[in-house]
Protein backbone atom coordinates (compact mmCIF):
# COMPACT_ATOMS: atom_id res chain seq x y z
CA UNK A 1 0.00 0.00 0.00
CA UNK A 2 1.04 3.38 -1.25
CA UNK A 3 0.15 7.19 -0.66
CA UNK A 4 -0.54 6.80 -4.74
CA UNK A 5 -3.34 3.82 -4.37
CA UNK A 6 -4.76 6.07 -1.37
CA UNK A 7 -5.15 9.14 -3.54
CA UNK A 8 -6.47 6.41 -6.46
CA UNK A 9 -8.80 5.23 -4.46
CA UNK A 10 -10.16 8.65 -3.06
CA UNK A 11 -10.23 9.74 -6.18
CA UNK A 12 -12.42 6.39 -7.12
CA UNK A 13 -14.60 6.95 -4.87
CA UNK A 14 -15.41 10.59 -5.35
CA UNK A 15 -16.44 9.91 -8.78
CA UNK A 16 -19.20 8.57 -11.17
CA UNK A 17 -17.64 5.70 -13.18
CA UNK A 18 -13.88 4.64 -13.54
CA UNK A 19 -13.35 5.80 -16.60
CA UNK A 20 -14.13 9.20 -15.08
CA UNK A 21 -11.54 8.74 -12.07
CA UNK A 22 -8.89 7.59 -14.82
CA UNK A 23 -9.33 11.16 -16.60
CA UNK A 24 -9.00 13.40 -13.49
CA UNK A 25 -5.80 11.19 -12.09
CA UNK A 26 -4.33 11.16 -16.11
CA UNK A 27 -4.03 7.51 -15.82
CA UNK A 28 -5.25 4.88 -18.31
CA UNK A 29 -8.49 2.78 -16.90
CA UNK A 30 -6.34 -0.69 -17.01
CA UNK A 31 -3.77 1.08 -15.18
CA UNK A 32 -6.43 2.24 -12.27
CA UNK A 33 -8.30 -0.79 -12.23
CA UNK A 34 -4.82 -3.15 -11.58
CA UNK A 35 -3.79 -0.45 -8.85
CA UNK A 36 -6.77 -0.85 -7.04
CA UNK A 37 -6.54 -4.19 -7.38
CA UNK A 38 -3.64 -4.97 -5.88
CA UNK A 39 -4.53 -2.99 -3.21
CA UNK A 40 -7.80 -4.83 -2.27
CA UNK A 41 -5.56 -8.50 -2.47
CA UNK A 42 -2.98 -6.96 -0.58
CA UNK A 43 -5.52 -5.87 2.61
CA UNK A 44 -8.23 -8.84 1.93
CA UNK A 45 -11.26 -6.65 1.53
CA UNK A 46 -13.28 -5.37 -1.42
CA UNK A 47 -13.25 -1.76 -1.35
CA UNK A 48 -15.63 -1.24 -4.77
CA UNK A 49 -18.10 -3.41 -5.85
CA UNK A 50 -18.02 -3.65 -10.16
CA UNK A 51 -21.37 -3.81 -11.96
CA UNK A 52 -22.98 -2.76 -15.40
CA UNK A 53 -24.01 0.13 -13.66
CA UNK A 54 -20.61 1.67 -12.51
CA UNK A 55 -18.74 1.28 -9.29
CA UNK A 56 -20.05 2.05 -5.68
CA UNK A 57 -18.25 1.81 -2.03
CA UNK A 58 -18.48 -1.40 0.13
CA UNK A 59 -19.25 -1.22 3.76
CA UNK A 60 -15.41 -2.23 3.90
CA UNK A 61 -14.73 0.43 1.24
CA UNK A 62 -16.47 2.52 3.54
CA UNK A 63 -14.86 2.53 6.96
CA UNK A 64 -11.14 2.17 4.54
CA UNK A 65 -12.04 5.68 2.78
CA UNK A 66 -12.42 7.47 6.43
CA UNK A 67 -8.76 6.10 6.89
CA UNK A 68 -7.33 7.06 3.85
CA UNK A 69 -8.77 10.76 4.05
CA UNK A 70 -7.12 11.38 7.04
CA UNK A 71 -3.88 9.60 5.96
CA UNK A 72 -4.03 11.14 2.65
CA UNK A 73 -4.15 14.82 4.89
CA UNK A 74 -1.31 14.06 7.33
CA UNK A 75 1.28 13.11 3.88
CA UNK A 76 0.08 16.39 2.46
CA UNK A 77 0.67 18.48 5.27
CA UNK A 78 3.93 16.95 5.39
CA UNK A 79 4.83 17.12 2.00
CA UNK A 80 3.79 21.10 2.50
CA UNK A 81 5.85 21.70 5.44
CA UNK A 82 9.09 19.93 4.18
CA UNK A 83 9.32 19.16 1.18
CA UNK A 84 7.67 22.26 -1.06
CA UNK A 85 9.38 25.34 -2.10
CA UNK A 86 6.95 27.34 0.70
CA UNK A 87 8.80 24.94 3.54
CA UNK A 88 10.26 28.22 4.79
CA UNK A 89 7.34 29.79 5.75
CA UNK A 90 6.06 30.75 9.01
CA UNK A 91 2.61 28.47 9.76
CA UNK A 92 -0.24 28.49 11.11
CA UNK A 93 -3.67 26.94 10.73
CA UNK A 94 -7.35 26.98 12.80
CA UNK A 95 -11.01 26.09 12.21
CA UNK A 96 -14.01 27.05 12.83
CA UNK A 97 -17.84 27.26 12.72
CA UNK A 98 -19.20 30.38 11.57
CA UNK A 99 -18.36 33.19 13.92
CA UNK A 100 -17.33 36.24 13.07
CA UNK A 101 -15.04 36.75 16.70
CA UNK A 102 -12.93 33.73 15.43
CA UNK A 103 -12.14 35.41 11.79
CA UNK A 104 -11.47 38.95 13.85
CA UNK A 105 -8.71 37.11 16.20
CA UNK A 106 -7.42 35.25 13.44
CA UNK A 107 -6.78 38.32 11.66
CA UNK A 108 -5.40 40.33 14.84
CA UNK A 109 -2.78 37.23 15.09
CA UNK A 110 -1.65 38.57 11.64
CA UNK A 111 -1.59 42.03 12.69
CA UNK A 112 0.02 41.33 15.70
CA UNK A 113 3.37 39.51 14.58
CA UNK A 114 3.37 40.39 10.59
CA UNK A 115 5.59 37.63 9.85
CA UNK A 116 7.88 38.37 6.29
CA UNK A 117 6.50 34.82 4.95
CA UNK A 118 4.11 32.90 5.96
CA UNK A 119 0.95 30.49 4.85
CA UNK A 120 -1.73 30.57 7.43
CA UNK A 121 -5.33 29.32 6.85
CA UNK A 122 -8.37 29.52 8.05
CA UNK A 123 -10.93 27.18 7.50
CA UNK A 124 -14.51 28.27 8.10
CA UNK A 125 -16.69 25.01 8.05
CA UNK A 126 -18.78 22.35 9.47
CA UNK A 127 -18.87 20.42 13.47
CA UNK A 128 -17.22 17.61 12.28
CA UNK A 129 -14.48 19.24 10.01
CA UNK A 130 -13.61 21.17 13.11
CA UNK A 131 -13.27 18.63 15.46
CA UNK A 132 -11.44 15.90 12.89
CA UNK A 133 -8.96 19.23 12.04
CA UNK A 134 -8.23 19.84 15.34
CA UNK A 135 -7.71 15.44 16.09
CA UNK A 136 -5.10 15.42 13.35
CA UNK A 137 -3.29 18.63 13.89
CA UNK A 138 -4.34 20.53 10.42
CA UNK A 139 -5.63 23.20 12.96
CA UNK A 140 -4.06 23.87 16.14
CA UNK A 141 -6.80 25.19 17.63
CA UNK A 142 -10.53 25.22 17.02
CA UNK A 143 -13.91 26.98 17.81
CA UNK A 144 -17.28 25.51 18.39
CA UNK A 145 -20.52 25.47 19.95
CA UNK A 146 -23.47 23.41 21.31
CA UNK A 147 -26.70 23.42 22.85
CA UNK A 148 -28.70 22.11 25.16
CA UNK A 149 -30.03 19.70 22.96
CA UNK A 150 -26.35 17.90 21.22
CA UNK A 151 -24.17 19.01 24.55
CA UNK A 152 -23.81 15.42 25.72
CA UNK A 153 -22.66 14.39 22.13
CA UNK A 154 -20.56 17.19 21.51
CA UNK A 155 -18.57 16.15 24.83
CA UNK A 156 -18.44 12.46 23.75
CA UNK A 157 -16.84 13.33 20.65
CA UNK A 158 -14.63 15.85 22.19
CA UNK A 159 -13.14 13.13 24.69
CA UNK A 160 -13.08 10.58 22.31
CA UNK A 161 -10.80 12.70 19.92
CA UNK A 162 -8.96 13.30 22.51
CA UNK A 163 -9.21 17.36 22.69
CA UNK A 164 -9.87 19.81 25.37
CA UNK A 165 -12.83 22.28 25.31
CA UNK A 166 -12.44 26.04 27.00
CA UNK A 167 -16.09 27.41 27.12
CA UNK A 168 -16.01 31.25 26.30
CA UNK A 169 -19.57 32.50 26.25
CA UNK A 170 -23.03 31.41 26.36
CA UNK A 171 -26.00 32.78 23.97
CA UNK A 172 -29.60 32.93 23.54
CA UNK A 173 -31.24 31.43 20.77
CA UNK A 174 -31.88 33.98 18.26
CA UNK A 175 -33.72 34.10 14.97
CA UNK A 176 -32.11 36.55 12.01
CA UNK A 177 -34.24 38.06 9.68
CA UNK A 178 -33.43 41.04 6.97
CA UNK A 179 -33.76 44.54 8.12
CA UNK A 180 -37.16 45.07 6.06
CA UNK A 181 -39.11 41.93 7.35
CA UNK A 182 -42.27 42.81 8.83
CA UNK A 183 -41.12 41.25 12.03
CA UNK A 184 -37.87 42.74 11.81
CA UNK A 185 -39.27 44.96 14.74
CA UNK A 186 -40.16 42.83 17.16
CA UNK A 187 -37.81 42.85 20.72
CA UNK A 188 -38.98 38.94 21.27
CA UNK A 189 -40.76 36.28 19.16
CA UNK A 190 -41.28 32.53 19.38
CA UNK A 191 -40.83 29.97 16.53
CA UNK A 192 -44.44 29.42 16.15
CA UNK A 193 -44.80 33.30 14.99
CA UNK A 194 -42.06 32.34 12.36
CA UNK A 195 -43.46 28.82 11.26
CA UNK A 196 -45.31 30.69 8.05
CA UNK A 197 -41.39 31.59 6.66
CA UNK A 198 -38.80 29.26 5.79
CA UNK A 199 -35.80 28.90 8.12
CA UNK A 200 -32.76 28.55 6.64
CA UNK A 201 -29.80 26.11 8.20
CA UNK A 202 -26.70 25.33 7.58
CA UNK A 203 -26.32 22.29 6.15
CA UNK A 204 -24.14 20.26 8.00
CA UNK A 205 -24.36 17.33 5.56
CA UNK A 206 -22.86 14.37 8.14
CA UNK A 207 -26.01 12.21 7.35
CA UNK A 208 -28.25 14.51 8.49
CA UNK A 209 -27.11 14.47 12.14
CA UNK A 210 -28.59 17.04 13.85
CA UNK A 211 -26.70 16.70 16.95
CA UNK A 212 -23.48 18.00 15.61
CA UNK A 213 -25.40 21.31 14.28
CA UNK A 214 -24.02 24.49 15.37
CA UNK A 215 -27.69 26.19 15.67
CA UNK A 216 -29.69 26.24 18.81
CA UNK A 217 -33.60 24.59 18.80
CA UNK A 218 -31.63 21.72 16.23
CA UNK A 219 -34.40 19.17 16.90
CA UNK A 220 -37.50 21.06 16.35
CA UNK A 221 -39.62 19.96 13.48
CA UNK A 222 -40.15 23.93 11.40
CA UNK A 223 -42.94 23.23 9.31
CA UNK A 224 -40.69 24.70 6.20
CA UNK A 225 -37.00 24.14 5.98
CA UNK A 226 -33.95 25.11 3.52
CA UNK A 227 -30.19 23.43 4.07
CA UNK A 228 -27.68 25.68 2.35
CA UNK A 229 -24.12 25.16 2.95
CA UNK A 230 -22.89 28.72 2.02
CA UNK A 231 -23.59 32.27 4.26
CA UNK A 232 -24.19 34.68 1.14
CA UNK A 233 -26.49 31.63 -0.42
CA UNK A 234 -28.20 31.80 3.23
CA UNK A 235 -28.71 35.37 3.35
CA UNK A 236 -29.76 35.95 -0.77
CA UNK A 237 -32.14 33.19 0.67
CA UNK A 238 -33.20 35.02 3.07
CA UNK A 239 -33.93 38.18 1.82
CA UNK A 240 -35.94 36.77 -1.06
CA UNK A 241 -37.80 34.83 0.77
CA UNK A 242 -38.12 36.56 3.60
CA UNK A 243 -37.05 33.47 5.44
CA UNK A 244 -34.92 33.39 9.29
CA UNK A 245 -32.08 31.99 10.58
CA UNK A 246 -31.27 30.94 14.37
CA UNK A 247 -28.06 31.59 15.63
CA UNK A 248 -26.35 33.63 18.64
CA UNK A 249 -27.59 37.01 18.00
CA UNK A 250 -24.09 38.46 17.74
CA UNK A 251 -23.79 40.13 14.33
CA UNK A 252 -20.53 42.06 13.38
CA UNK A 253 -21.49 45.65 11.54
CA UNK A 254 -18.39 45.47 9.44
CA UNK A 255 -19.70 41.87 8.04
CA UNK A 256 -20.41 42.73 4.34
CA UNK A 257 -22.99 39.91 4.40
CA UNK A 258 -24.84 39.99 7.58
CA UNK A 259 -25.16 44.16 7.38
CA UNK A 260 -28.83 43.58 6.21
CA UNK A 261 -29.74 41.34 9.57
CA UNK A 262 -31.17 42.27 12.23
CA UNK A 263 -31.63 39.84 15.63
CA UNK A 264 -34.91 39.14 17.66
CA UNK A 265 -34.75 37.09 20.79
CA UNK A 266 -36.40 33.89 20.86
CA UNK A 267 -38.97 33.13 23.64
CA UNK A 268 -38.07 29.00 23.32
CA UNK A 269 -34.47 28.72 25.64
CA UNK A 270 -31.71 26.71 23.65
CA UNK A 271 -28.70 28.06 25.00
CA UNK A 272 -25.45 27.65 22.71
CA UNK A 273 -21.99 27.35 24.92
CA UNK A 274 -19.34 28.26 22.85
CA UNK A 275 -15.43 27.79 22.68
CA UNK A 276 -12.44 27.00 21.36
CA UNK A 277 -10.80 23.11 21.43
CA UNK A 278 -7.11 22.41 21.16
CA UNK A 279 -5.63 18.49 21.07
CA UNK A 280 -4.90 17.28 24.78
CA UNK A 281 -1.36 17.69 25.81
CA UNK A 282 -0.43 19.51 22.14
CA UNK A 283 2.09 22.28 22.51
CA UNK A 284 0.89 25.29 20.96
CA UNK A 285 2.87 27.95 18.58
CA UNK A 286 3.37 31.39 19.17
CA UNK A 287 1.06 32.04 17.03
CA UNK A 288 -1.57 29.35 18.11
CA UNK A 289 -1.41 31.03 21.99
CA UNK A 290 -1.78 34.60 20.44
CA UNK A 291 -5.05 32.98 18.82
CA UNK A 292 -6.25 32.23 22.28
CA UNK A 293 -4.94 35.36 23.99
CA UNK A 294 -7.40 37.16 21.04
CA UNK A 295 -10.09 34.46 21.48
CA UNK A 296 -10.49 34.80 25.66
CA UNK A 297 -10.90 38.69 25.00
CA UNK A 298 -14.40 37.50 24.25
CA UNK A 299 -14.55 35.65 27.27
CA UNK A 300 -17.15 36.10 29.78
CA UNK A 301 -17.65 32.79 31.62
Amino acid sequence: MNILQLKYVLEMAASNSMREAATKLYISQPALSESIKELEEELGILIFERNNKGISLTDEGREFISYAKKAVSQYAMLEERYISKDADKERFSVSTQHYIFAINAFTNVIKKYGPEKYHFSIHETKTRSVLEDVRILKSEVGVISFSGSNENVIKKLIKEYGLEFTPLMQRDAYAYVWKDHELAGKKEISITELSEYPCVSFDQADDSNFYLTEEAMADYDFKKLIKSDDRATSMEIIAALHGYSIGSGMLAEKDAILKGLVSIKLKEEDRLTIGYIIRRGSLLSKYGSAYIDELSKYKEI
